[in-house]
């Protein structure tokens, strides 16, 4: 569906020049690409707009000019991008924007948000519409798997040049790109593959090659009497949380580094028959085979995820019966549709040392592997990458993030890559969002003015633009996960704690409330 009606909806009195040069790229001649609507907008006003988080209200929109377009790279492609150019003040900025999951629809909360910051934003669905956990799109359709792995952001942060040249006269001054998930994957995508694209960009939770992990976890928490029940998740969380809470010093319902805790789940269970305070022998089992993974290089989760109503376990990894969560439904399509090209195939038959390998080679094949170690050109081009991974992410397995930068260190040498490259593990974030720890950071394009010691987009683009590398970045836990991007005033701030450069870590200094970031300092701790 076309974002026309929402276009038509917002159109308000602008000035007859503004509408005029907005108008007029409509007949912008562009290859491979031809522009839907170009439409003014006066902004200005409170709307609801689809897609928002949660349905949440938008306030105070810019006025602007909201471009739509088909890209069309191959005789299959058929992608949709939208580019939103503020009508006045362009801060000379383009700011790039992912999407999760299978994509199918573009981020225009993003979109919003750099707006409002005075920067163009550009966006797409990756080449196809739906929902981001359908992949039926991708059967018979290798072209739309190749626009999906790579080259639908990469075309649309071609034509959004073109766009802003046409419009404003003038060249981007630099460029950003930001995206978690899916889109943390699109993110290292454009490093490795397209360095010049963006001088900036930020990957948080960006799920390399997790799905072979995903698809032996289902099948054995599937097994007769290996099932985990939701009675059961928040005892399996408070006996995690009372073996490795204190270990970093302060208890706060937050296990800061899980590599750290050695939990056993044998303590778990039941000393006879079954009950919901305890778990049965196969219940126990699943419980290790989580936070073990299959191995071989494919990781488990950690300990401190389980609880969430929305990103927790129950969501993502057990569900309310086997089978019925976000995992199973997403490795499922995707190896039905991408990997076999086989409708009918089922996850049962998974066979780990032959399905890992093949899911690897399709990911090289179609572009979507993101996990090229090798990002000297992006780094010889001066760009910066942060990457963030929450600790407690029940979607991508966060030693999985960690391996990817190490292998950058490993391969590029650590003080190289001090010079261009951060990671910031997350303690108590689950995917993206959420948690019971510290988890707003500045993760979607900055509001004007933010400040980089306490908003990672703002740090990436201070250190883009005026040298200055980011050290401690301060997370806040609200009393709502959501509501701080949208009305921050409105939000009740309920502790606060650093985030620190990897390896090094936040600790206690010991004097005052741990409740508050600025008792923490980032040290080097063995793990």
């Amino acid at each position: 569906m076309l974002l026309l009606p929402l276009l038509a909806a917002l159109v308000g009195c602008v000035s007859k020049d503004v509408a005029e040069r907005c108008e007029r790229l409509a007949g912008l001649p562009l290859d491979h690409a031809r522009v839907v609507a170009a439409e003014p907008h006066r902004g200005g006003r409170e709307f609801s707009l689809a897609g928002a988080w949660f349905g949440r209200p938008f306030f105070h929109e810019p006025a602007s000019c909201r471009v739509e377009l088909e890209l069309t790279p191959s005789a299959d492609s058929k992608i949709r991008t939208a580019v939103w150019l503020p009508s006045e003040h362009w801060n000379g900025r383009l700011q790039g924007v992912g999407v999760g999951g299978f994509g199918g629809s573009i981020d225009t909360t993003s979109l919003r948000f750099s707006l409002e910051n005075g920067s163009v934003g550009v966006g797409t669905d990756t080449g196809h519409e739906g929902n981001d956990r359908d992949g039926t799109w991708a059967l018979g359709h290798p072209e739309k798997m190749k626009d999906f792995a790579w080259r639908a952001v990469h075309v649309s942060n071609v034509v959004a040049r073109s766009l802003i040249q046409a419009y404003y006269g003038r060249p981007p001054e630099h460029a950003y790109f930001t995206g978690c998930s899916g889109g943390g994957r699109e993110a290292l995508v454009e490093a490795e593959r397209f360095p010049q694209d963006y001088d900036g960009i930020m990957a948080g939770a960006p799920g390399l090659n997790i799905l072979p992990a995903w698809a032996w976890i289902q099948l054995r928490i599937k097994r007769a009497g290996a099932f985990i029940p939701p009675q059961k998740i928040p005892t399996v969380a408070a006996a995690t949380l009372a073996a490795c809470d204190a270990r970093d010093g302060v208890t706060d319902g937050i296990i800061d580094d899980p590599r750290r805790c050695h939990f056993d789940p044998a303590i778990l269970q039941c000393k006879a028959g079954d009950r919901a305070d305890c778990l049965t022998p196969g219940q126990v089992q699943s419980l290790r085979d989580i936070y073990s993974g299959p191995g071989a290089g494919f990781h488990g989760f950690e300990p401190g995820g389980e609880l969430g109503d929305k990103g927790g376990w129950l969501t993502w990894i057990t569900g309310k019966k086997p089978g019925d969560n976000f995992e199973y439904a997403y490795v499922q399509d995707f190896y039905r549709y991408t990997v076999y090209g086989d409708a009918s195939w089922s996850l049962e038959s998974f066979d780990f040392s032959r399905d890992s390998a093949l899911m690897l080679n399709k990911g090289i094949e179609y572009g979507s592997d993101a996990s090229d170690p090798d990002l000297s050109a992006f780094a010889a081009r001066g760009g910066k990458l942060i990457l963030y991974q929450g600790w407690s992410d029940p979607a991508v397995t966060p030693q999985t993030t960690v391996d990817f930068y190490e292998s950058v260190r490993e391969r590029m040498g650590a003080e190289q890559v001090a010079d261009f490259a951060r990671l910031y593990m997350v303690p108590g974030m689950q995917h993206c969002v959420g948690g019971p720890g510290p988890n707003f950071f500045g993760t979607m394009p900055p509001a004007a003015g933010a400040d980089p010691h306490r908003d990672m987009a703002a740090a990436l683009e201070r250190w883009v633009e005026n040298g200055s590398a980011p050290d401690a970045i301060i997370a806040t836990k609200y009393d709502d996960d959501i509501q701080p991007f949208f009305a921050p005033q409105k939000a009740k701030r309920l502790r606060s704690r650093p985030l620190c450069p990897y390896p090094q870590v936040a600790r206690w200094t010991g004097v005052g409330s741990t409740d508050l970031a600025e008792n923490f300092r980032c040290t080097d701790v063995a793990q």
